[in-house]
């Protein structure tokens, strides 16, 4: 935690022999209560965004007449193509002059996770500090040696699935420690790497959005090490939407240097979209019904390699999202260590996570999801990524509510650059 001085103090988590803190008892009241919805984002009817060309499951739509109408809605005007390009050369200029040290907050908390911690209890921290991802640090050697994320806890789900729950008991369970599980993770995936990966606060904001484009993660460790000495310091953990907001502030105040965020979204051929919207010999978007297999839902996570997929009814209205850091929840219960698991559908497991939530700063306190329409510019999706926690944008059709698309802190950094 940064204090008024400068000095940065640095939390690890550790084993302790002791009973974990329970959380308050959680509001048993409508299941829906942390998934509220910003309406006033979406477009009364009347606006005109229902009379947009509509291009749901087989119907296909010339491109260029949707990019008239969408154009038309939004009431925006086209840029040349010198001025997109004046647009991300300006872009790359701000993250070129402007470094890793400037995503520091002014007073914030770090948290690593030591590898002797039992991979269980590492879970359950990550659900309630409501963080993807923490580093891991080795007190025998004094560094940090890697990353344990939601994309870890999938992989042990998928190897109790497919091994069976019998194969650990709950004490094992308990017991299983994270350096443990790193070695396992090895011995699974041999050629990738699992060396840490981290940035310098001297590193420039393009070297980050670069390595977290490269290396497709949410999250990358700045690491100081102080002259004389082998201990790094943990002064933050970098990401896109740290950057984003860095370029937000930047631009908000000449935004005549990137017209290119005047365009409407609809236009641009950002994002990730359904069949019949998404561009010719690209993948379309995928989309999970609630009474689909959990099991299936963590498959198409990975297969996808996105950090979550809309959830959507028999009338593929939008209904929730499930993203990788859901997962967490069942940690908390030990839902994960039951046979039933393959029989849980991504209703029931959204309604865990809706159950246990309490005030506090856990992933589902606040909005679950945020929305735009193809007629939203590119400014208002970015201020939305923007801000605090936000990393994806849903895309409906606002008359329907039907699922268009879906735009991510990925996808607009891969537009930009």
């Amino acid at each position: 935690m940064a204090e008024s001085n400068g000095q940065v103090n640095n939390w690890l988590l550790i084993t302790k022999p002791q009973h974990p803190i329970l959380p308050p008892a959680p509001d048993m009241g409508t299941p829906g209560v942390t998934m509220d919805v910003d309406h006033d984002m979406l477009h009364q009817p009347g606006s005109g965004a229902e009379d947009l060309p509509q291009i749901h499951g087989d119907v296909q739509q010339d491109h260029q007449q949707v990019d008239r109408a969408v154009m038309a809605e939004s009431g925006a005007t086209v840029v040349s193509s010198a001025e997109a390009e004046a647009s991300r050369k300006n872009i790359a200029d701000f993250l070129n002059r402007h470094f890793a040290y400037d995503l520091l907050p002014e007073s914030g908390k770090v948290v690593a996770l030591d590898v002797a911690l039992p991979v269980k209890q590492a879970f359950h921290a990550l659900y309630e500090q409501g963080i993807p991802g923490a580093p891991l640090w080795d007190s025998s050697s004094q560094q940090f040696v890697g990353m344990l994320t939601a994309s870890d806890f999938i992989s042990i789900l998928q190897r109790l699935g497919s091994h069976g729950a019998s194969v650990f008991s709950e004490e094992e369970l308990e017991m299983h420690t994270i350096e443990e599980w790193k070695k396992e993770k090895q011995a699974l995936f041999p050629s990738a790497s699992h060396s840490l990966v981290y940035v310098g606060p001297d590193d420039t904001l393009s070297h980050v959005a670069n390595e977290l484009m490269r290396l497709d993660v949410a999250q990358l460790p700045v690491l100081h090490y102080p002259p004389h000495s082998h201990i790094p310091e943990l002064l933050h953990l970098a990401c896109l939407s740290g950057i984003l907001r860095c370029l937000c502030r930047h631009f908000r105040h000449v935004p005549s240097s990137v017209p290119l965020f005047s365009q409407p979204i609809g236009t641009l051929r950002i994002g990730n979209w359904v069949s019949g919207i998404a561009e010719p010999g690209s993948r379309p978007l995928q989309v999970l019904r609630r009474d689909e297999s959990l099991s299936r839902a963590l498959a198409l996570l990975l297969e996808a390699r996105v950090s979550a997929l809309p959830v959507v009814d028999e009338n593929g209205v939008f209904q929730d999202v499930y993203a990788r850091g859901d997962i967490t929840a069942l940690a908390r219960d030990s839902t994960y260590t039951r046979p039933q698991l393959n029989d849980l559908t991504v209703s029931q497991a959204l309604q865990i996570g809706a159950a246990q939530d309490w005030t506090g700063p856990g992933p589902l306190s606040g909005n679950r999801y945020h929305m735009c329409i193809r007629s939203d510019s590119l400014r208002y999706v970015i201020e939305r990524l923007a801000l605090p926690g936000v990393r994806r944008l849903i895309c409906i059709e606002a008359g329907s509510r039907q699922v268009e698309g879906i735009i991510t802190l990925r996808d607009v950094f891969q537009f930009l650059l």
